[in-house]
């Protein structure tokens, strides 16, 4: 399957000095499809890529809108952690964690909402801080309050009332009826505290993942999941977090290392072959966590088609029947089948005929 011009351009920025105008507006609608459109300006001009004047006026931007994102989330950090008190350590995940500790996945990244991991002993004081400084729950109905808060790793998502962003607290992650479940103890214990960006007299510290179980936590988020629209972008998260931590020596065998201790061996198999096959990274091969021929295979032609970005000029054949084969996989890794049987009708039967605003 020929790769996206997007993934050709992300693989090698060189080649993007080479579009035709026509190109330029193919590359620009697919990196937005993907959520990538505000990582692209940074990932050309680093390559030194100078592109026409109508496209460099968009990538300008494209540029400013990233760089006020990042200032906005910034803050959003600050105000959680004011909220939060000593009510529990902040640990930030994903795109909040690449930000505030000032990673290069950073740069440019567009997401839209705080992920923090707190004990699940916690939960209760956390939830109850939120709240009382203006974030509230976004998911009334009685299934849903249940279906996370029994099931699921994390409260049902809050929003703050005034400004409209996200926070997902999560106490493990993934579902504690997930066919994996790595113990977010043993994560907690290896976090690592990293300084506020500015001047923060008495503020209390920041943790983020240690950077062998950001790696694993991003690999697993994205390949035992169902949902691809962003999938792009995710295993560009990996590729740039590959790269980055390359540079301290011994990385990718303490990488092994940790994937084998919390049993994610087949999580990061997947995250290093399509880094590879999409863009290039230098990993060795592994056969820890390697399937059988045949359903190597079968992935193969799964992820290639997913993880192109969720655009017209992208859906080649086998595409939406790649997409929802994921979609179903990734919820038979995450719950039983008694328990996926039964969410799943509510959501497709019970739910449609539940009347606006009414719990059940």
């Amino acid at each position: 399957m020929k790769p996206a011009l997007l993934v050709e351009v992300l693989r090698d920025p060189q080649c993007a000095s080479a579009l035709a105008p026509r190109d330029w507006e193919l590359l620009l609608s697919q990196a937005r499809a993907a959520g990538l459109h505000g990582a692209l300006p940074f990932v050309l001009a680093d390559a030194g890529v100078q592109a026409p004047p109508a496209p460099r006026r968009h990538l300008d931007w494209l540029r400013t809108e990233a760089l006020r994102h990042r200032d906005s989330m910034r803050n959003e950090v600050r105000l959680i952690a004011q909220a939060l008190g000593g009510s529990a350590p902040l640990l930030l995940l994903k795109g909040a964690a690449y930000l505030m500790a000032g990673l290069p996945t950073a740069r440019g990244r567009l997401f839209g909402d705080v992920d923090i991991l707190v004990p699940k002993e916690s939960l209760s004081a956390v939830e109850r801080a939120l709240v009382l400084h203006g974030w509230v729950t976004t998911h009334h109905d009685a299934y849903d309050q249940r279906y996370y808060r029994e099931w699921m790793h994390e409260l049902p998502p809050l929003e703050h009332m005034q400004r409209g962003t996200t926070i997902d607290v999560h106490h493990a992650i993934l579902p504690e009826t997930a066919s994996l479940r790595p113990d977010p103890a043993r994560l907690r214990a290896a976090a690592v505290p990293i300084a506020w960006p500015g001047t923060m007299p008495g503020q209390r510290p920041l943790f983020v993942l240690a950077p062998q179980d950001m790696v694993l936590h991003s690999a697993l988020h994205l390949f035992w999941d169902g949902e691809f629209d962003h999938g792009l972008r995710d295993l560009f998260d990996i590729h740039r977090l590959l790269t980055a931590f390359d540079a301290t020596p011994g990385f990718r065998e303490a990488l092994a290392g940790r994937a084998r201790e919390l049993g994610l061996e087949r999580p990061l198999f997947y995250a290093l072959r399509y880094c590879g096959r999409l863009f290039g990274t230098p990993a060795p091969a592994l056969a820890a966590g390697r399937p059988n021929r045949l359903q190597l295979l079968l992935m193969d032609f799964l992820f290639e088609r997913a993880l192109q970005p969720d655009h017209a000029s992208c859906a080649g054949r086998g595409t939406p029947a790649a997409r929802f084969a994921l979609y179903v996989r990734g919820n038979w890794l995450r719950m039983p089948p008694l328990l996926l049987a039964r969410h799943l009708f509510h959501k497709a039967v019970i739910s449609r005929r539940a009347p606006a605003g009414q719990d059940e």
